[in-house]
């Protein structure tokens, strides 16, 4: 049965699937390594993809609801003091047991880069809306042995479950690493699902450093988001296809901070931590546009001129915002 990398980080680890085959993610170091090796201006990610302002508009709206389908979170992190992080039923708890795994590192980390308090270290990027935490990954204590993992089918039912618990949005830092097929049929019926309900779906384009599409990156509802360095170069290790070029967009991939589980922050890179970029763009612009549909959304965050290339423009939030500013503006916070 396939299963799925959860874990975009700074070491190369070993997953294994029920039929002894494994996977492993790139080795990543803390240098940059992005496609173009020519000097450029660095700039914070926040302002790579025009955030800033978007953010002092709105800090999110209770009302609006973002799934997080990652690991458990660890929710006594002290900034995250003032977050809705909500209780779900999930086959694993949405609060870290074991705050040195791997998952509930993970976790937290996404969760922080949306939830963190406005005066973290982290983006904390739309603190005022309401998180829907459904822990995919169970905890281990194993570096290598039994890291986390789940399967499509699995992740499906993840979907399917913050969708009708009311998300509006919902952030995958998750890339398919053995395909199977009956599961990711179900997959596919999920994203269909989502299509339907109007709710959009932020997911990563993995870090195998390939040319190549998945059930997730090629489905024409999801945004997938490939990972950039500092200057806005696409990283190395990001997964690149058509269909990724075609429909998704670039977001910070490198030298991003958020919450670790010793109470502190940390620093990641990879394409897991550019997803929520992307996903508190869109909370932020439904908080501040609720009129508008998933669509017009959608359509909002791809105003970028597209070529025809594998690689898709970098995410620009206050060209949304403008663009959606336009079309509602009786509906824009003053």
């Amino acid at each position: 049965m396939g299963v799925l990398t959860r874990w975009h980080g700074r070491n190369s680890w070993m997953f294994q699937n029920e039929y002894g085959g494994a996977f492993s993610l790139p080795s990543q170091s803390s240098s940059s390594s992005s496609n173009l090796s020519s000097p450029g201006l660095l700039m914070n990610p926040l302002d790579l993809v025009k955030l800033p302002p978007v953010m002092e508009a709105t800090t999110g709206n209770p009302q609006i609801k973002v799934g997080i389908i990652d690991g458990p979170v660890f929710k006594g992190h002290p900034d995250l003091s003032t977050a809705k992080l909500l209780e779900t039923d999930s086959r694993a708890q949405s609060s870290c047991l074991q705050n040195g795994s791997a998952a509930c590192q993970h976790g937290t980390f996404v969760a922080g880069m949306l939830a963190a308090n406005q005066d973290s270290a982290s983006p904390g990027i739309c603190p005022a809306c309401t998180f829907l935490v459904r822990p995919i990954f169970l905890e281990s204590n194993s570096q290598l042995a039994e890291m986390p993992s789940a399967t499509p089918g699995e992740l499906a039912d993840e979907i399917v479950a913050c969708i009708d618990a009311g998300a509006r949005v919902i952030n995958l830092s998750v890339a398919i690493g053995q395909p199977q097929s009956k599961s990711e049929s179900k997959l596919e019926a999920a994203l269909d699902y989502a299509l339907r309900r109007g709710v959009l779906v932020a997911a990563a384009a993995g870090n195998q450093g390939t040319v190549g599409s998945t059930s997730i990156t090629r489905h024409p509802w999801v945004i997938p988001v490939v990972g950039c360095d500092q200057t806005g170069r696409p990283l190395n290790e990001s997964n690149f296809s058509s269909s990724i070029g075609r429909q998704g967009v670039s977001a910070p991939g490198e030298a991003v901070t958020s919450l670790s589980t010793d109470g502190k922050t940390t620093v990641s890179r990879g394409t897991s931590v550019s997803v929520p970029f992307v996903t508190g763009a869109i909370a932020l612009l439904w908080s501040e546009f609720p009129s508008a549909s998933a669509s017009e959304v959608k359509q909002a965050l791809m105003l970028s001129n597209r070529r025809r290339t594998v690689v898709p423009p970098l995410l620009d939030a206050w060209a949304a915002f403008q663009f959606l500013s336009s079309r509602y503006p009786q509906t824009m916070a003053v």
